[in-house]
């Protein structure tokens, strides 16, 4: 029988060990990995480095043939990359959550490959199933890195398509596939709200996005309403204290300001990758959001859901505070970190020292729009605050 989803989905058990075997040949591969874990001697002798690379990694890799055991070698580095670029990693809500039901994490949208790791290292360390992970075509200008997302339970969102005909069938076929993992296959799935990160702090869904979901619908024998329920989409929100790509975003924001484009460089989302992870984030949260159940009527009642509760249950750092006092001249009477603390400066004063420093070496034009990063979450929780009112 066909695979539908054979070009998209992750790798099956029986693909994981013929995969492994072809990135082990790729040169490609193991300079990009020697350069992430040996910068200063690839640099030197990258010759030599590479070799290594291989050796240690078909050592690490040997008897590895499903997606489990891959998995949880996985987990070993997240666990290493939490400890070093991590001060602090908190959760909440999960607790309401079924473990034996699967859902759509629908997640609010800052780092390409961070977001759905710390999704799922919460989900594995709380005895929930990982999920699969929605990601785009655009990620994948290297044929490893695919390789690399689809060993990893993700999943192809094909966004290079211009033909017509061809995204409505990719856009169907990706519906079909998300419904299928979730009612067939009792597969939880990680998608952003949004194409793109939020470069600019302010999280919103697209509903577009929800339009996209909803194309697997059977109108003939389900509301609209009755098939976003089936779905059990469940909000979260994301928060780093630093953003380790904050220098990054914040001159494509200026470029864009200033000169009404940006053009990336070649390759550079592997990089913002490598950034994300490898880089200094401080204390993060997630906050699982309630699975979204009610007589929705609309994509855009789905999304406001969404938005109402990601902008909710975001937790604030210290950051936050400072680059909204810097901004606008005075702390947000908001709560403060993961216990919804109040603020108070003085407890505050080596972060606000570090993230002046941080700020200080961010070339003088862009640094508003790095301290707007940090500033709109406070602005989006005061907006709504004063719209619900």
């Amino acid at each position: 029988m066909t695979d539908p989803f054979a070009d998209i989905r992750p790798y099956h058990d029986d693909e994981v060990r013929p995969v492994l075997d072809r990135l082990l040949l790729d040169s490609e591969f193991l300079e990009n990995l020697a350069k992430l874990r040996l910068p200063q001697l690839t640099a030197r002798f990258p010759g030599l480095v590479r070799p290594i690379v291989r050796w240690i990694l078909r050592r690490e890799l040997k008897g590895i043939d499903n997606v489990y055991t891959l998995q949880t070698l996985v987990k070993k580095y997240m666990d290493r990359m939490i400890e070093s670029s991590t001060d602090q990693f908190t959760i909440s809500g999960l607790a309401e959550l079924d473990a034996q039901q699967p859902y759509l994490f629908m997640s609010n949208h800052r780092d390409i490959a961070l977001d759905p790791a710390f999704v799922s290292y919460a989900l594995y360390h709380n005895d929930h199933d990982t999920v699969r992970i929605a990601i785009g075509d655009n990620l994948l200008s290297k044929p490893f890195a695919a390789d690399l997302m689809r060993l990893n339970k993700s999943f192809i969102v094909k966004r290079s398509l211009t033909g017509p005909r061809q995204i409505l069938a990719a856009y169907k076929n990706l519906s079909a596939y998300i419904r299928n993992s979730i009612e067939n296959e009792h597969s939880s799935i990680w998608i952003a709200q949004r194409e793109g990160r939020a470069k600019d702090g302010i999280d919103s869904t697209e509903p577009a996005i929800i339009k996209m979901l909803t194309m697997a619908q059977d109108k003939a024998s389900e509301s609209f309403a009755d098939f976003v329920n089936r779905l059990h989409i469940v909000p979260i929100a994301i928060s780093y204290e630093y953003d380790p790509c904050d220098g990054a975003k914040a001159r494509e924001l200026y470029e864009r300001a200033t000169q009404g484009s940006y053009q990336k460089a070649e390759h550079e989302d592997l990089k913002s990758i490598a950034l994300g992870i490898t880089g200094t984030k401080g204390d993060v949260h997630v906050s699982f959001g309630k699975p979204l159940c009610g007589e929705f009527a609309t994509p855009d009642a789905v999304a406001a859901e969404v938005d109402r509760q990601v902008i909710a249950d975001y937790v604030l750092h210290p950051t936050n505070f400072f680059a909204y006092k810097i901004l606008y001249g005075n702390y947000p009477d908001l709560p403060c970190g993961a216990k919804r603390e109040v603020f108070r400066e003085h407890e505050h004063q080596l972060v606000q020292a570090q993230f002046a420093q941080r700020i200080d070496a961010i070339p003088e034009a862009h640094r508003p729009y790095a301290l707007a990063i940090y500033a709109n979450p406070v602005v989006s929780k005061l907006n709504y605050a004063k719209a619900s009112n």
